[in-house]
């Protein structure tokens, strides 16, 4: 239907993106603008997103997440770093000259209401990118809205509503058929379940993941829910205070994770046995540090019960701790006490935060 290019079988996965030492750093504004250090929003951040794979980039809010994704597609200009499409480097194209591989670069948003025009009835809306890449005739168009309807579940008297008289999970549907209009390949997911119900999350997933295998796509699915990145990827990038710090196929990852910041939101995930487990007690773990104040060393040692003085002085590179599974910590190749644990039953977050808390309680003492 899309005309793109087949890849032979047996042969080497082709890189869809490269995306290499991307940063983006905003400057402060305001009166005291020049006294406050600038965000360093994305800081050298380096992956690859194979052709027709899903690679999820996860972590908290803050961590840089959604910047990347932007800067992916140059919806905003990096500071530094190399973007490249499909071995083509965009990284400084002109808008003019990246015009016709915007057609094969597309977004679905967050919140649909927001990205979607409130002023445009559901046709016009999907008409509108056909109409600027200048996409055949009104007969034409107004057949690929209707193929793309049903496509995302929608019927076609839909075409005539306005976003408003949706439910959230039939406007991302709208969304979506919006990102697929002009038969892109590479679809970049912003958080797209996480402002909708969760059996409606389940019915979007397994949209995105029935359009993947029917058209071929490729997906950047950004996510800070462990638990749907674990039904949608095929490999995860964890993102911490604008650094990936892991970097593995899912399967490898939930197994094995190999950075403490992996392990904690992992241990974030809830789970059914859960509510016969003893209640959490309040954290009183630090919190953590912005982007525009890092902290020397590892981003995340001020909340690591793990770390130590390494940590505190020297930045741990990205680098394999076995084939195909990089991670960013001093101590990867240890057998760290919190990984053993989580074997066993009541293993939490909760634990490892009440480690931190003993280890700075005792520190305070010692220095009084």
């Amino acid at each position: 239907m899309s005309g793109r290019p087949t890849v032979p079988e047996g042969s080497a996965p082709v890189p869809m993106l490269e995306v290499d030492g991307l940063v983006k750093h905003f400057g402060s504004t305001g009166l005291f603008a020049g006294a406050r250090a600038p965000v360093r929003a994305v800081d050298g951040v380096s992956f690859t997103v194979l052709r027709g794979e899903t690679l999820a980039l996860v972590g908290e809010s803050g961590s840089g997440k959604s910047t990347t994704a932007r800067l992916a597609l140059r919806l905003i200009e990096p500071s530094a770093g190399r973007i490249r499409f499909e071995g083509t480097d965009i990284t400084s194209t002109s808008q003019r000259a990246l015009r016709p591989l915007r057609q094969r670069m597309q977004m679905v948003f967050q919140d649909p209401f927001a990205s979607l025009d409130p002023r445009l009835t559901v046709r016009q809306t999907l008409e509108e990118p056909l109409i600027v890449h200048g996409f055949g005739s009104a007969a034409e168009r107004r057949a690929r809205v209707d193929e793309l309807l049903g496509l995302v579940g929608l019927a076609m008297h839909h075409a005539s509503r306005y976003t408003h008289e949706f439910s959230g999970g039939q406007r991302q549907r709208v969304g979506i058929a919006r990102a697929l209009m002009l038969h892109p390949d590479l679809v970049v997911c912003d958080e797209p379940v996480s402002a909708l119900d969760v059996s409606i999350q389940a019915q979007v997933v397994n949209l995105l993941k029935d359009l993947q295998a029917r058209l071929g796509l490729t997906y950047l699915f950004i996510a800070h829910d462990l638990a749907v990145v674990k039904h949608m990827a095929d490999r995860v990038a964890v993102m911490y205070l604008g650094k990936l710090v892991e970097i593995a196929p899912k399967q490898e990852l939930f197994a094995n994770p190999r950075h403490p910041y992996t392990r904690m939101l992992l241990d974030a995930i809830p789970r059914p046995e859960a509510a016969q487990q003893p209640r959490r007690q309040a954290s009183t773990a630090v919190e953590p540090a912005g982007p525009a104040s890092l902290p020397a060393g590892c981003r995340f040692h001020p909340r690591c019960p793990l770390a130590i003085e390494r940590c505190r002085v020297e930045e741990p590179a990205l680098d394999p701790a076995e084939p195909g599974h990089l991670a960013a910590c001093h101590r990867k190749h240890e057998l760290p006490p919190w990984q053993a644990a989580a074997a066993g039953p009541g293993t939490s977050v909760t634990a490892l935060r009440l480690a931190l808390y003993a280890q700075r309680k005792a520190a305070a003492q010692d220095a009084g």
